[in-house]
This record gives C-alpha cells, structure tokens and sequence, in this order.
C-alpha cells in the first residue's frame, strides 16, 4: 500500500496492436503489474496518434485501427519499480517508459 510521500511515476507508451507472446502488450503488462503487487494502473486508449515510425493511426468510423496508442500509468515506490522494470521492459518490446520523480498524498480514509 502506498503512504504520502516519494514516489515513481511510471508511464508506458504502447501500441494496441503489439503483441507479448501472442497476446497484447497491455494486457500482458497490465497482469504482471498485478501480479507483482503494483498499487494500482490505468489504461487508457487514445483515438489517435504516431510514434517513432512517424506514421499517424488514427480511428474512424469507417475503418478500424489496431494500432491506436495505449498509454498505461502506474505510481508505486522506487523500490517496487526498480524490481520490476527489467521485466516490465522486455514486455513493452518497441514502446516506451517514462520514469518521472513525485510526491503523493494518501488521504485519510474515514
């Protein structure tokens, strides 16, 4: 459980068509993040964007991308990072994590 305090922010830029073993990145870091005790995580789908490749995915209603950017956030302790980011790097393959300093406050739960 978090307290207030330092933390890690994590995020991970992501491809919804990129695969882990054959099945979604996101979906295969987002069960590890559990697995490994991760305070919490959030995916979000964007409707569009590009990334290094420089090639815009963007969706329609005519057509359907599977290539839309995934962003998955998660705040946990320096030391719950650092133990899992080896791992958490060889499942994101080509996407990208970005590792920022902050501070949070837990409120007092009545």
């Amino acid at each position: 459980m978090l307290t207030t305090g330092k933390a890690l922010k994590v995020t991970l830029y992501l491809s919804d068509g990129a695969k882990h073993h054959g099945v979604p990145v996101y979906t295969s870091v987002l069960d590890f993040l559990f697995k490994s005790g991760i305070a919490g995580a959030t995916a979000l789908k964007g409707i569009a964007g590009f990334g290094a490749g420089h090639r815009i995915h963007a969706a329609h209603i005519l057509e359907l991308s599977d290539h839309l950017p995934i962003r998955i956030e998660f705040i946990d302790t320096k030391e719950k990072v650092d133990a899992i980011m080896k791992e958490l790097q060889a499942r994101c393959g080509c996407g990208l994590i970005e590792v920022q300093e902050t501070s949070i406050i837990v409120p007092t739960r009545s």
